[in-house]
């Protein structure tokens, strides 16, 4: 399935066949493309790049689609591979984390940092990070592979 052009995010890298490749959604996924692009809020003489996710519902591209800056897509990977390295001590605690100190990491970004942090204030947070806990242990090997494809890359950037 192509993904459109004639939409206000102009794709210029994409990613045509990711419902093949969706994770658990493999084969099955309404995310149907990814693209590199200009985003679609650009005005005259501002042009930033996005990240989108192209969703089709079966009959028409959906609404649901992301588009995300690419700030923000490094932003959410940094989250999951810091969020991935808590999970690996975690079981040291009755809850997957120290109720005394529920911030896991400061992440210095641009001059300020990133906060990453168990989130006290859900009321069901104790049950909710075991069924986190499990999720992640579930798709330890769709993720892996994810990162260390990743780790490769960034290796052979230079980083």
């Amino acid at each position: 399935m192509n993904i459109p052009t004639s939409l206000k995010h102009k794709p210029v890298i994409i990613s045509e066949n990711y419902e093949n490749v969706d994770g658990r959604y493999a084969y099955q996924s309404d995310a149907k493309g990814l693209s590199l692009g200009l985003a679609q809020w650009n005005d005259r003489g501002k042009v930033d790049i996005s990240a989108k996710v192209w969703r089709y519902t079966g009959e028409k591209w959906s609404r649901q689609s992301e588009e995300l800056p690419l700030h923000r897509v490094l932003d959410l990977a940094i989250l999951v591979c810091r969020t991935k390295l808590h999970f690996r001590e975690a079981y040291r605690y009755d809850n997957f984390y120290d109720p005394e100190k529920p911030v896991i990491d400061r992440i210095g970004l641009q001059g300020d940092a990133m906060t990453v942090a168990v989130c006290t204030d859900n009321e069901k947070i104790n049950e909710d990070i075991k069924l986190f806990n499990q999720a992640l242990c579930n798709d330890d090997e769709l993720l892996g592979e994810r990162l260390r494809t990743l780790s490769a890359i960034l290796k052979e950037m230079g980083y």
